[in-house]
């Protein structure tokens, strides 16, 4: 555990234009009237809900904010009436969630919600995904923040189908969670108290036997996999089994998630936090991420990658409360000076000045092609589509194959193929419009992890397993002599 920061002097190496006089004095952590927190030692975890349109993920996100003790009677009994004004009687839990107008209106969710609940052993951030098709990309956003993953499953006859079948969220929405990073994926399958299910387990059985293949296929191993029935409306088998009937395995949703292992994290490696976005609050520049690697400290200088522009952290907040310190898994609002706001923009990365993340514009990646266009069946080095690395969002395009293994029954394997089709897997490389900070899958895997879509659908999941090697400062100048030449 990091040492309590004890006045961290800022010092003054470099001359910061943009910075105002009052950040330049030194950076204290006491100042006679604030002591700041240090953070809670209980492990922090964000958890994503995803799953197809309307399984349940917004109700079922309120209901464990409620049942935790998160949301007060009166409003629930201000949504109650809400839902009731809108003749949507069941969606007053999603309301809690969902909390803009348009998300109201159409009971769809658009953006990540984002909320917080507690159980004994574990602090939670909930990330409630959209489930809709056009809001994939903000799934994504989500999800790559994530170390849980709750798959939501409409047990309702037609909805499980549905969400299932080519072109179903819920088949898209399991593979970016694997791809995003989220070790271990519960699946709940909500809705069992409806008249078209009413708790039986055939139903139960039948979605488990149908998704279990496919998850597998997805890359998740047996025991990363946990099914649980529930209702997420009426709240059966979210904190205590209430109506379960007799058959249905496991412990309550809050129990099993009270119970999860939470990933390894190496609090003591160079920082690494992927920003979301910054943006100016009265006057100071904040800026929004999740700690990925090492521990991020008032008084810190950092680097701004792939810009290399160089700032001060003044104030590092978590849930709006000044801390001494974040370490790895904790999300963060950092007060920040000698920078502006746009050079803080999603995709960029937050790193050590010491110790900066790579920057590329290519790199040799190992993906698994999962579906292809109709109009474009086959992939092809010259093949164009949007990758998304953690936060980052890029457009690529394949350069050169190097091999690939067919997925089917005979695990064919080919060198330097012309072409790769759906359901293999590929080794290649992949150039980048504009130049990216990332890292190996072996590094930080959330820098080293993407997904490839094209035509708003993901065909493609993979990691990135090697970089170009790195120019020495005398080659790096003679190539930008070379370059200035021409």
């Amino acid at each position: 555990e990091p040492a309590p920061v004890a006045a961290a002097a800022v010092e003054e190496e470099e001359v910061y234009e943009e910075e105002e006089e009052w950040t330049k004095k030194p950076v204290k952590v006491d100042d006679g009237k604030k002591v700041l927190a240090t953070p809670d030692p209980r492990p922090h975890l964000n958890v994503v809900f995803i799953g197809h349109v309307d399984a349940g993920k917004s109700t079922t996100c309120g209901n464990i904010l409620y049942l935790s003790g998160c949301v007060d009677e009166r409003t629930i009994e201000k949504y109650q009436k809400e839902a009731k004004d809108r003749n949507r009687d069941s969606w007053f839990l999603a309301y809690i969630m969902d909390t803009s107008e348009e998300e109201k209106a159409k009971g769809k969710t658009v953006e990540v919600g984002r909320a917080h609940f507690e159980t004994p052993n574990r602090r939670f951030t909930v990330l409630d995904a959209p489930g809709h098709k056009s809001y994939v990309p903000n799934m994504i956003s989500g999800a790559s923040q994530a170390d849980v993953g709750v798959l939501i499953i409409s047990a309702r006859k037609g909805e499980f189908e549905t969400g299932f079948e080519r072109g179903g969220q819920t088949r898209e929405h399991a593979l970016l969670a694997k791809t995003l990073g989220v070790e271990k994926i519960l699946i709940a399958i909500n809705k069992m108290d409806d008249p078209s299910v009413e708790w039986k387990q055939e139903r139960y059985d039948v979605i488990k036997n149908k998704l279990s293949p496919f998850l597998k296929q997805c890359g998740f191993k047996d025991d990363q996999i946990i099914f649980i029935a529930m209702s997420g409306l009426t709240g059966d088998n979210i904190k205590e089994r209430l109506n379960c009937p007799e058959w249905v395995p496991g412990d309550p949703l809050l129990t099993i998630l009270d119970k999860i292992e939470t990933p390894s994290r190496k609090n003591d490696a160079p920082l690494r936090i992927p920003m979301m976005e910054g943006f100016k609050d009265m006057g100071a520049t904040l800026a929004i991420g999740k700690v990925e690697q090492g521990t991020v400290k008032p008084g810190m200088k950092v680097m701004i990658m792939p810009i290399g522009h160089k700032a001060t952290v003044l104030g590092v907040c978590i849930n709006e409360e000044d801390m001494q310190y974040a370490c790895c898994g904790e999300n963060v609002t950092l007060r920040m000076s000698g920078i502006t706001d746009e050079q803080l923009g999603k995709g960029y990365v937050m790193t050590e000045v010491k110790d900066p993340v790579r920057v590329v514009t290519k790199f040799k990646a190992q993906l698994h092609v999962i579906e292809l266009p109709d109009e474009r069946p086959v992939l092809t080095s010259g093949y164009k589509a949007v990758i998304h690395i953690s936060t980052a969002v890029e457009e690529c395009e394949i350069l050169k194959l190097y091999e690939s293994i067919s997925m089917g029954k005979d695990k064919k394997k080919e060198a330097n193929p012309r072409f790769c089709r759906e359901n293999s897997v590929l080794t290649c490389s992949i150039s980048l419009a504009r130049s990216c900070a990332v890292d190996i899958f072996s590094g930080v895997q959330n820098l080293g992890r993407f997904t490839l879509r094209d035509e708003g659908r993901t065909i493609a999941i993979g990691k990135i397993i090697e970089l170009p090697k790195e120019l020495s400062k005398e080659e790096e100048l003679a190539r930008k002599a070379g370059s200035g030449k021409k």
